[in-house]
């Protein structure tokens, strides 16, 4: 299969397989009887879940990690982890910290939609309400509510049914694309 038509987290799953194994094989020799079974079996198990993946590493050029580099990706992929758990946690204090001004809002528009209603008698004065109230309801469970495990679920759902309209168009930059874009660019600015 072709490298650029598997999809991303299919790379991330290959990739971190491939540091465990690569892992597991360089500190096969420091372990126990029973840890060099364990870690055999490991290794067996997750180099068959290799085999069996889709992407042809020979042709995408893969070669196993050292020890240095896979310490290198494991705190790389912690650190990134970490940035998107901190601007997930920025995201839900902003909606909260909203919510909180946006709800003084909508409390003093309904109570004086309200009045004005019942000043004009004129039921119509009330409509503003209603889009108002559906923004409250979202921020409000955006914030305190179930909206993000509700969007973790389908997120989920997406990688796991419809993995093909998160393709890129062309298929994922590779190497050889930059260093083409680097040249014409280069040549570009050379030129003039």
């Amino acid at each position: 299969m072709d490298i650029r038509k598997v999809e991303p987290v299919d790379i991330f799953v290959r990739t971190t397989i491939a540091i465990v194994i690569s892992f597991l094989r360089h500190h096969e020799e420091e372990k126990s009887s029973k840890g060099k079974e364990v870690s055999r079996l490991t290794v067996k198990i997750l180099s068959a879940k290799l085999k069996s993946s889709r992407i042809n590493w020979k042709a995408a050029r893969w070669c196993p990690l050292d020890h240095h580099r896979n310490a290198k990706l494991e705190r790389q992929l912690l650190m990134q982890n970490q940035m998107r758990e901190r601007q997930t946690a920025m995201q839900i204090a902003w909606t909260r910290e909203f919510l909180k001004y946006f709800g003084t809002f909508f409390g003093l528009a309904a109570v004086g939609l309200t009045a004005g209603a019942i000043k004009k008698k004129n039921p119509g004065v009330l409509l503003p309400i209603v889009p108002l109230s559906f923004i409250f309801a979202y921020q409000y469970d955006m914030g305190y509510g179930t909206l993000l495990q509700r969007i973790k679920g389908e997120a989920e759902n997406i990688l796991d049914t419809e993995s093909t309209l998160l393709e890129l168009p062309k298929g994922p930059l590779t190497y050889e694309d930059l260093e083409k874009i680097r040249r014409s660019q280069s040549k570009f600015f050379i030129e003039k």
